[in-house]
Parts: C-alpha cells; structure tokens; sequence
C-alpha cells in the first residue's frame, strides 16, 4: 500500500504568530490536510508586521511541517510616521475601523493603496516571491498549489508560479477581490480599476479550481467570469474548544461580539433596543453587560454613549483567542451584524461557526435571506433580521433574558459537524485531488 503523501504548497500571508480570524483557515487546513493524503508546505512572510499577535495559534501547527519564510516590504511603517501613530500601535484597516474622524492622510493612505499598491498593500512581495518559489520547486516536487486572499499578493504570487510550472492550483478566497465591500472605497482611479479586474481575471483563468467562503459569492464569482467555484466554509475546530470553560461567574445576562466592529456594521438599533428595555424596568440595568472585544469604529462608541449605554458597555481591545472562545460559552446572546453592503448576502463571518459550536443564541443582524441567516435557522441557534427591525430584535432578547432568569437556556442539540473544519478541509482536499 503506498501510503506517501502528496505535496500542496500553501501560500499565505498570515500564518502563526498573527493574530486574528485571517489566520485561522490555511492553518486549519495545514492542522488536517495530512488525514486526507496532502503534505503542506508553506510559504508566508518573514518579519510581516501583523496587526497583533497571538502566540496561541503555534499550538494548531502540525510537527515536522516545512515553514519557508521570505522577507517582505511592506509600507505600515511610513504610514504610522506620517499620521502620528505609534509604531508599537496596532494598525487598523482605515477602510474599517477608525479611531476618530477620518483624517486627510488616512484618505490620502487609502487612495495611495488602492492606486499604487496592486492587488493590495503586500504587493512588493510578489516579485521577491516568485524568484524564491521558482528556486525552490526546480528542487523540491509540488503536486498543487493552493492559495488563500485577500490580501490578493497571495493570489497573485500563486497565479504567476502555477502558470510558470503548469502546476494544478486551487485559489481560495476568504473575501472576494473587485467584489468585495469596501472596493468601491478604495477610490480608484480608471487605470486601477482596470488593473485590479485584468489581473482578477488572469486568476480566473489559470486557476483549475476556485473556493470561496460562502454559496451566495461562489455564484456572484461565477457571474464575473470565475468557473468551477464552490464553497468552502471557515468552520469550527473541536480541539479548540476542549479546554474552555463556560462558567459565568458574575452571573450577568452578556450580549457580546468579537473582533472588528467596522462603521458598516453599527448596530445602532440594537443600541437603542437595550436602552429602551431598561428604561422601561430599570432593575435589568444591573444584569445586563455588553462586550465588546477587538477593533471598534468610533462610530460604534459614539452609538452607544448616545443611548445611554457607557455604563453597561466593555471595550477590552485585542484578547487571545481562548478568551474570545470562553466569552462566547458565557454570553447569553453572541453578535453577529453583516456588513451593510450590497454582498451581504453570502457575508459569512467565521465567527459564526465558533459561535454555533458554542450552543448559545446568534443574533444575526443583516439580510434574512442571507446565506449565515440561513446556516443559523437550519441549526436553531437564533434569528437573522434586519437592522432596524426594532420590534423583532426587541423581542428576542426578552424571550433570551427571560429564560436566562428562569435558568432554562438550553444550547441546540442539532448537528453542525459539517461545518467542522475537519470536514472542510476534507472537501479542499478532495478538490486537490480533483485537479491533479
């Protein structure tokens, strides 16, 4: 029996030690790929500057993984200098969150970035990239290539290398590239945009096979030119939730939501909703706790001071991801606002699967036909409903609150192991196996 792997070269910006939910799918399928007959060989930066670190994501790398690290230019450092900012500072994307008030050299940042910086801010690693890749395959076998954007660098380093060698390869996206949300503010000039959509399409070309994190954006990415496009969703990985603990011990009623909580995604409605519920019974003022952990747009933190809110409201930054896992287990109602943004349908943050696997209610807050508000209805894990719809968000967190004091908040018993990302990466693998 011939039990030798096959060799898939992942190439991936972030990688261990980043932070972040971007991290957390090529590790995953680095983590399991072996189960299906696939050796990874990485390629990530070196010395990237990641917007922060969490040294706890070396625990998913598997032993005797082969890890090649290049130098890469990346341009974070001047901008920081230029608009004041610490260089220690963790960097927000502009385009998402913002401090304060958008400045003239934040602007200026995101013109320059959209512009000049093709496909993104990582460009300058293209070059350096292929040469070292091209180095390194004329001495080492690769069977298939497999790719991960944004940001795009990878995607077009895969595209160049796969074209050169005739290698099979799969480009996954966790977003997509000229239909993703904030393209429309990158302010792109006639040439730039022309350039972000000929080498999309390039992409499109070469690739022999094309994942992406959602059904809805598999067939938007169809409509545009891509083919053999399926979904490959972010999923859960069991492992990380054996050691977390779901005790409350402060016994408040937390509505929470973690990571980046952008000014497309300020649920100023929800805001209202809560104030409004303890003004009308004051005595609920003391159980209630909302947390919000990662970057906040200060469009965020304005919303909640005018409700009323400053008092019942925690912004604890960046935490560690077992953190992040252990406030989900605790929290009665887990957050999840879409982007207010035409592809909001196939919007599938990867937080949802963490939080179906916690058991506890989603509130979903975007369109209903939404291919996340579809995932949390077949799973009965909560309700997706649209911004503004007052009433009906009203009317959930009472009905949470209520079993919450009467002790009978039961987690779903319904199966969600196909969103495993065991079982994800099963699919990737029998994709690989495909276009050999």
């Amino acid at each position: 029996m011939n039990n030798v792997l096959k060799k898939v070269l992942i190439i991936s910006y972030y990688w261990p030690p980043s932070g972040g939910i971007g991290v957390h799918r090529c590790l995953k399928f680095a983590k399991y790929l072996r189960n299906f007959g696939w050796e990874p060989i990485i390629y990530t930066a070196k010395k990237a500057q990641y917007p922060y670190i969490d040294e706890s994501n070396f625990v998913d790398i598997p032993d005797n993984l082969e890890v090649l690290r290049h130098r890469i230019f990346e341009p974070f450092k001047v901008f920081k200098i230029l608009s004041g900012r610490k260089l220690s500072e963790p960097l927000s994307n502009p385009v998402h969150v913002r401090e304060k008030k958008q400045s003239l050299i934040d602007k200026f940042s995101i013109w320059i970035r959209g512009n000049f910086f093709i496909p993104d801010a990582r460009a300058f690693w293209i070059r350096p990239s292929v040469r070292y890749l091209s180095k390194y395959i004329r001495n080492n076998k690769i069977d298939a290539i497999l790719s991960d954007g944004p940001p795009h660098t990878n995607t077009y380093i895969a595209y160049k290398i796969s074209k050169k060698f005739n290698i099979p390869w799969l480009a996954d996206f966790q977003d997509p590239w000229t239909q993703v949300d904030y393209y429309k503010d990158l302010m792109l000039m006639n040439f730039a945009d022309k350039k972000h959509k000929r080498m999309e399409q390039e992409v499109f070309k070469q690739a022999s096979k094309i994942t992406v994190a959602s059904p809805d954006w598999a067939r938007e990415l169809e409509k545009i030119g891509a083919g053999n496009v399926s979904e490959i969703y972010w999923g859960y990985d069991e492992d990380d939730f054996k050691k977390v603990s779901d005790a409350n011990s402060d016994g408040k009623f937390i509505i929470s939501h973690s990571g980046l909580l952008g000014m497309d995604r300020n649920p100023e409605t929800l805001f209202e909703t809560i104030a409004e519920i303890i003004q009308e019974d004051s005595s609920i003022k003391d159980k209630f706790r909302i947390i919000f952990p990662g970057m906040i747009d200060y469009s965020v933190k304005l919303s909640v001071e005018k409700c009323g809110l400053n008092a019942i409201i925690e912004y604890p930054g960046n935490i560690k991801r077992r953190e992040v896992l252990e406030l989900n287990a605790r929290s009665a109602i887990l957050l999840l606002p879409l982007n207010k943004a035409e592809n909001a349908k196939g919007r599938i943050p990867g937080k949802l699967f963490e939080y179906l696997r916690s058991g506890n209610q989603i509130l979903c807050l975007g369109p209903r036909n939404s291919d996340a508000g579809s995932i949390i209805l077949n799973s009965k894990r909560g309700i997706c409903c649209e911004y503004e719809e007052k009433i009906i968000i009203k009317e959930f967190i009472l009905k949470v609150y209520n079993n919450f004091l009467n002790n009978t908040l039961t987690n779903s018993d319904s199966d969600i192991s196909e969103y495993s990302v065991e079982n994800q990466t099963g699919k990737i693998a029998s994709f690989l196996n495909e276009i050999i």
